[in-house]
């Protein structure tokens, strides 16, 4: 039986075939739109939901998942494995790490033989990514619950998430970034580029154009990753899939990484960040 099982929620932007392959499990957040009720999932029509989103009005409405759709996937892979490490999205922006502790006390009292623990990622999108494909990694070598969570660790205390957006209107909509919404005032004709550490959102700096926002992404990544031994990088986009591409295509030429794709935002994120967004998650192993 394999000793451990990663959980993790569909914010962590994971392609599919990595899900498929380390066997993690993946949580949907839920967003009501239009009056009607979506999970959160990539494989909407991402043009369609860009399009309905800059119509409309009124902000998406999200929501975490129940301590009970936890609690049922931790009952299926407690029938599999010794432990499970669930990794939440940063505590800060979202109720899923609440979710998840009441879900683990649960299910502590059903299965006490069975070693569950909760990690707030402190980030999204694909930075809470690596740290889940860290600890997934880890579990597929049968590591034991203790070594697949000093993995995460080890990748939480590392990873770095930048993004460039086109406009802060849909941040500031959300109210859960008030400072966002002053800042963004002195922006008219820039593109924000943000940064996302220990669920906070802070501004970096702004670019007058797409491929000036690239150039300023790659600069903050390559004096953070300096001399730091193997890097692991994903570039994330919202529905802007020939930008993303160019972009991990610069990104292969300057800066020599051991691993580098690319991912997109799920729906639940877009929300927050509006179409044409552009991000840049990564981390240096050394």
């Amino acid at each position: 039986m394999r000793r451990v099982v990663v959980v993790t929620d569909s914010t962590a932007c994971l392609p599919k075939e990595m899900v498929r392959e380390l066997g993690v499990r993946i949580v949907p957040l839920n967003f009501v739109f239009s009056d009607a009720t979506y999970r959160d999932d990539p494989d909407l029509n991402m043009a369609d939901f860009y399009e309905q989103l800059e119509k409309s009005s009124k902000t998406p409405i999200t929501s975490p998942a129940s301590p009970g759709t936890y609690l049922e996937i931790f009952r299926e892979a407690g029938r599999e494995v010794d432990g499970i490490l669930c990794i939440t999205v940063a505590s800060r922006i979202s109720g899923m790490y609440e979710g998840a502790r009441v879900a683990q006390e649960m299910a502590a009292q059903e299965m006490p033989d069975r070693e569950i623990r909760v990690m707030d990622s402190g980030t999204a999108a694909m930075a809470q990514g690596f740290v889940a494909l860290a600890a997934a990694r880890a579990a597929a070598r049968g590591e034991t619950i203790e070594k697949v969570c000093q993995a995460a660790e080890k990748v939480r205390d590392r990873v770095k998430l930048v993004a460039m957006v086109d406009t802060l209107r849909y941040l500031a909509k959300s109210g859960r970034f008030p400072r966002i919404a002053s800042w963004g005032a002195s922006l008219i004709g820039l593109k924000p580029i943000l940064t996302l550490r220990q669920g906070q959102v802070r501004p970096v700096t702004a670019a007058r154009s797409s491929r000036s926002g690239v150039r300023k992404m790659l600069k903050i990544m390559g004096k953070e990753v300096q001399g730091k031994g193997p890097i692991h990088a994903s570039v994330i986009h919202g529905n802007v899939p020939e930008e993303a591409d160019e972009f991990a295509e610069q990104a292969r030429r300057e800066i020599d990484c051991a691993e580098l794709f690319v991912s997109h935002f799920t729906p639940v994120i877009g929300i927050y960040t509006g179409p044409g967004v552009l991000g840049l998650a990564f981390y240096s192993e050394g």
